[in-house]
């Protein structure tokens, strides 16, 4: 490639290096063309120009896929990748472990260790807040290191290798160590492992992907708590017993993850030298990245810890007995959800659905916020699942749109941190909220929450021009 005015040819950094053909990667649906740099003179005083042109996306990659057949766009499940679907499976392998536990944890500590309620709520709070780090810190070093697999194993192995001290547990601090080292575990796997669903979906199947991952992995959170009933009946109640089975689908995901799923190498361009360490990744990310953490956050506080949901059901009459099959139902209705809004994702305008989302928890929480009786509460519930199936592939999926290829990592990171960290203050606010307010207090500030962050998307359209700061074709 040569430059107008005899400016010789950029770097061969600058151009995506393959061991596979164009027509191979058109085939997996993995092309991406040779980067384009702008029309300069051949001056001394140009040279940084294009060097700081060469190091966006735009110059470096550019994911601008060949156009589907028909027979293509109607390939549904066919058309994820079979990485993503061992991705899939590693969650849900993963899920049914940590659910098989944390199920019966809240009820071992007191039982059998004699633990205190507000022990149980620090061993949360300290597992949570330990997570949402982990995930940033996580997500800068897999863009550093460009091996999201790696990272994303290291995590799954780490969690797998905390779940026989559960089992072996003598004391509260024992499981408090644990379950930090378990979120640990946890908060490294999940940005490299979005960013890596990311890398191996072509642009066109992305929603689906995500859809897909997200779909697998509530199955997982379905099928734990179900069989943790099953087995604790069968062991006649031995906690530790049921610990010990729940080991075994961890190490499951962890060889399914070393041995099922392979990182497209062949498909990243090498990164220039200069952007290994010129500013800090996060400064590097565009605007309509940011507004997509905005509106994640917003919506989170405005969905607060399921566990309400539980407590809202104790509070109409629900038995006790009965009512953890309420997050039974609310993960039936997110992963049902989950897989066909992703794919529908890739079909029609994100943020419009993303809208369609917001307005299902708000019908939601007026339904809980309303609420006399069991039936009412299921059906908020079943709601509260269906919008979590639309958005949080959906957003996944945004991120991924918004952020470039160089700092997928530690923009899949900052995300999470958010996430989690607006779901510890919204879960604070709402216990406050329900303890001086009553119960349905908590749901009407949802609400709330949820006109803004509505506002704040019917804002972004008119942001950035004719298609807004997230560009043609995600609007």
């Amino acid at each position: 490639m040569t430059l107008a005015s005899g400016c010789p040819s950029p770097p061969s950094a600058l151009v995506p290096r393959s061991r596979s053909s164009r027509a191979d990667r058109d085939r997996a649906g993995l092309w991406r063309p040779q980067p384009t740099l702008p029309s300069l003179p051949f001056r001394a005083d140009n040279v940084s120009i294009l060097r700081r042109y060469a190091r966006d996306e735009k110059a470096v990659a550019v994911e601008k896929p060949p156009a589907l057949a028909d027979s293509e766009r109607g390939a549904g499940l066919g058309a994820v990748p079979s990485g993503v679907w061992a991705l899939g499976f590693v969650s849900l392998f993963m899920d049914v472990s940590s659910e098989m536990i944390h199920a019966l944890l809240p009820l071992f500590l007191v039982s059998v260790l004699g633990a205190s309620a507000i022990s149980v709520g620090l061993i949360e709070g300290v597992a949570e807040s330990t997570a949402s780090v982990a995930k940033l810190l996580s997500g800068a070093l897999s863009d550093r290191l460009a091996r999201y697999k790696l990272l994303a194993a290291l995590g799954y192995a780490l969690s797998a290798a905390t779940k026989p001290a559960f089992a072996l547990a003598p004391s509260v601090g024992w499981v408090l160590g644990a379950r930090f080292v378990d979120r640990v575990g946890k908060g490294i796997r999940g940005a490299p492992r979005d960013a890596l669903v990311a890398e191996l979906s072509p642009p066109q199947v992305r929603g689906g992907s995500f859809g897909l991952r997200q779909a697998l992995d509530t199955v997982g959170a379905i099928a734990g708590p179900l069989l943790a009933t099953v087995c604790m009946a069968v062991a006649k109640g031995a906690f530790r017993t049921v610990f010990w089975l729940a080991t075994l689908p961890a190490f499951m995901a962890v060889a399914l993850m070393l041995f099922g799923v392979r990182e497209p190498e062949a498909t990243r361009p090498v990164r220039p030298a200069e952007s290994l360490n010129p500013v800090p990744a996060w400064r590097g990310l565009p605007a309509a990245y940011w507004w997509v953490v905005a509106i994640g956050g917003v919506l989170t506080l405005a969905r607060f810890s399921e566990a309400f949901l539980i407590l809202r059901a104790r509070s109409v009459g629900l038995d006790a007995a009965l009512a953890p099959l309420v997050l039974v139902a609310m993960n039936v209705a997110y992963a049902g959800s989950s897989y066909p809004a992703g794919r529908l994702s890739d079909r029609v305008p994100r943020l419009r659905l993303l809208r369609g989302g917001f307005a299902i928890l708000a019908v939601a929480d007026l339904v809980l916020a309303r609420a006399e009786g069991p039936v009412l509460v299921l059906c908020g519930v079943l709601l509260w699942g269906l919008h979590m199936g639309v958005t949080q592939g959906l957003l996944s999926a945004l991120v991924a749109d918004t952020a470039p290829w160089t700092a997928r990592g530690t923009a899949f990171g900052i995300f999470n941190l958010v996430l989690g960290l607006a779901l510890f203050i919204a879960s604070i606010l709402a216990g406050w909220l329900w303890q001086y307010h009553g119960a349905s207090s908590p749901f009407l500030a949802g609400g709330v929450l949820l006109a803004i962050a509505l506002l704040c998307l019917e804002a972004v359209p008119r942001l950035g021009g004719e298609f807004g700061p997230f560009g043609k074709g995600v609007l």
